[in-house]
């Protein structure tokens, strides 16, 4: 069992506890790790059972105005990582291919799709990455020309998550009314809106489902645009502060995991005349991985606490890229110092500790890799140096 102290700390409402507790009774009887041959058809139902649940409305913003919850959102996957990493991955779909909707939607666009994400009716795609421009945005090459009353959308999109099962997707494009990240445009295109098609599903270490998709002379309503012509940056990168910080949650129930599993070897795994727990190295060890859990996590929720004030407006993204880049690399960390513990039987295929090792770390690299986090941790204090000076 985890340590669930952090549920005690200031960043929390009751409420946040008592929803983490109702998840993880839920998931306990609903989601036990899942070894499908078919990863699109698990994450289907996985999808529908989180409708099912009440869980995916967490992930979309409420009705009358109401904001998404982020520390709600990172509570959520964290515990969903803890018990499954496809069913973390299908919460967290829904919720990032839906967040600019629900953030910078229309209400005729909110009406449409957000209450069939949220009741699992509908599965959402987020399609930002390219080729050549994954996280330099700037570089995109996608391009959507105003045609009357539509918008003619040709380019290819790569890395996208859901990408052949999604009914709609949330794409970004070049449409030129700036130069750089101040010339792109959201929109919102049907699966089977015509010109529009899954060119390859990729397979990764962790399967998920995953996928390239192109446009050619796909044509979109203007009413399918998200926001302003020229937009779609800050539409793009409001939504990534709410789930980059919800990335580094889903790594601490990793981590988390990982931790347990180690623990309960350690103490039962019988050499040299003591259990393994005896060790001091082993005692040094634990404790590494239980300290570096509890630092990312004051991180993550921190920033998601932070956001959350003034009802999500602000703006959060040094603190969530903090969060993101040490919840990430700590979890690989606390998950590989726990795959050692067990030695051969850590990296049997589908061992716990095995498929959390494959899980981790994808997390690492999407929605801006290490290396971008501190880019970006970088670029905001210099600014606010620079602000300063000025």
């Amino acid at each position: 069992m985890s340590d669930k102290t952090y549920l005690e700390w200031p960043f929390f409402d009751a409420r946040h506890a008592q929803l983490e507790r109702e998840l993880d009774a839920w998931a306990a009887q609903h989601i036990g790790q899942q070894h499908e041959a078919d990863v699109d058809a698990a994450c289907r139902q996985l999808v529908r059972q989180l409708g099912e649940g009440g869980w995916l409305a967490h992930a979309i913003a409420g009705a009358e105005g109401a904001g998404i919850d982020t520390r709600a959102i990172c509570l959520i996957r964290e515990t969903l990582a803890r018990h499954n990493g496809l069913a973390d991955f299908a919460f967290a779909m829904q919720g990032l291919g839906s967040g600019a909707i629900s953030l910078h939607g229309m209400a005729a666009q909110r009406d449409a799709y957000l209450p069939r994400v949220a009741r699992g009716e509908a599965i959402a795609a987020f399609a930002l990455s390219e080729p050549q421009a994954g996280s330099d945005v700037a570089a995109m090459q996608c391009a959507a020309v105003r045609d009357g009353d539509h918008y003619v959308l040709n380019g290819e999109k790569t890395w996208i998550s859901n990408g052949g099962i999604a009914d709609f997707y949330v794409v970004f494009a070049r449409t030129g009314e700036q130069p750089g990240a101040r010339g792109i445009t959201a929109f919102i295109v049907d699966a089977q809106t015509p010109g529009f098609e899954i060119a390859e599903r990729i397979q990764v270490i962790a399967p998920h489902p995953l996928a390239r998709l192109v446009f050619r002379d796909c044509r979109v309503p203007v009413a399918q645009r998200i926001g302003e012509a020229g937009q779609g940056f800050k539409v793009a990168m409001s939504t990534l502060d709410v789930f980059r910080t919800s990335v580094a949650a889903a790594a601490l129930g990793f981590a988390r995991r990982a931790l347990d599993e180690a623990l309960a070897h350690a103490t039962q795994r019988k050499m040299f005349g003591q259990v393994l727990s005896d060790f001091q190295m082993t005692q040094a060890k634990l404790a590494q991985m239980a300290t570096g859990i509890d630092a990312a996590a004051l991180l993550t929720y921190r920033a998601a606490w932070q956001r959350d004030q003034g009802g999500g407006n602000n703006r959060v993204t040094k603190e969530a890229a903090m969060a993101k880049m040490t919840a990430t690399e700590t979890a690989q960390q606390v998950i590989d110092a726990a795959l050692q513990m067990f030695g051969g039987l850590g990296v049997v295929s589908e061992q716990p500790v095995e498929r959390l090792y494959r899980e981790i770390r994808a997390l690492r690299i999407y929605e801006g890799a290490t290396e971008v986090q501190q880019l970006i941790i970088a670029r905001e204090l210099l600014r606010a140096a620079n602000t300063k000076e000025a």
